[in-house]
């Protein structure tokens, strides 16, 4: 698919790092990526939950095969209670899935920690389920950038006044996008979002996820690198960034990657041709 551009009016997207991110440039020796990403649709009737587990292997920038991790205990443990959720493999090799079907509906406010084996040393990584707020509406817009050929898709929204937010915005062909609330904080907003082509009369899902400052660090970095021309930035980024996932058996043989769990909302729009 042709590269998507965006620009945005009116709502001020922020990526400025505050917290300190370790970027590596990589050195050939393969590392464990571990990508346990969680979104969770609460506003749903049942519940609705997205994401896994996926474990790789680093592998040179050019390479266009991606090593999988296949022999990974792994498991979620809720830290209030210690009651463990075991994670098995799917029939995708790599990608963990919760045993027996489970649905995983976190908590607000409790501590979740993921733990992954893998060749006799241990990965460990401690977050909790961070809000979001409804997308209100989307619309057609009729403005254009350089080209004069691109598609405005106005994002509505209305921010917690009571807390500070960070979010994840996916526009759907794996476009993402930061930000954080210091300049609309607890009020109504809208932006623009522009695609260069190929979505006339195709149908998209938006989506905002809440994050936590670190992940927003740590996706803004990821999405500054890629230029987002299919796979999404997660995937190959040009430089490997150190996330929220420590090696608790041998600190320097750190992992990447991060686990993450978002409360999410999605909006689906059919754009007109």
């Amino acid at each position: 698919m042709k590269k998507l551009i965006y620009i945005l009016s009116i709502l001020v997207l922020c990526t400025a790092c505050e917290d300190v991110i370790d970027v590596d440039v990589p050195d050939g020796e393969p590392r464990l990526v571990i990508d346990a990403s969680f979104e969770f649709y609460l506003d749903e009737n049942p519940v609705d939950t997205e994401g896994g587990v996926r474990l790789t292997l680093s592998a040179p920038f050019f390479d266009t095969e991606i090593p999988t991790v296949s022999d990974a205990t792994v498991f979620i443990t809720d830290l209030s209670d210690n009651s463990i959720i075991n994670f098995n493999e799917t029939s995708e090799p790599g990608f963990y899935l919760p045993e027996n079907g489970i649905t995983i509906i976190p908590q607000f406010d409790i501590p979740y920690e993921l733990t992954v084996i893998h060749e006799n040393e241990t990965y460990k990584a401690t977050t909790q389920l961070f809000p979001t707020v409804p997308i209100e509406n989307i619309e057609q817009g009729d403005g254009t950038l350089f080209d004069g050929d691109e598609t405005e898709i106005i994002v509505s929204f209305t921010d917690d006044g009571t807390r500070d937010d960070f979010y994840l915005f996916d526009f759907d062909f794996n476009l993402l996008e930061v930000s954080d609330d210091r300049f609309y904080q607890g009020e109504f907003f809208n932006f623009s979002y522009f695609y260069e082509d190929m979505v006339a009369g195709r149908d998209i899902t938006i989506k905002i996820l809440g994050i936590d400052r670190q992940y927003f660090n740590y996706a803004g970095l990821l999405i500054d690198q890629s230029d987002q021309d299919g796979g999404g930035p997660f995937q190959t980024p040009p430089a490997l960034l150190r996330g929220n996932i420590i090696n608790t058996t041998n600190p320097d043989n750190y992992p990447l990657g991060y686990f993450n769990l978002s409360e999410a909302n999605r909006f689906e729009f059919t754009v007109e041709e």
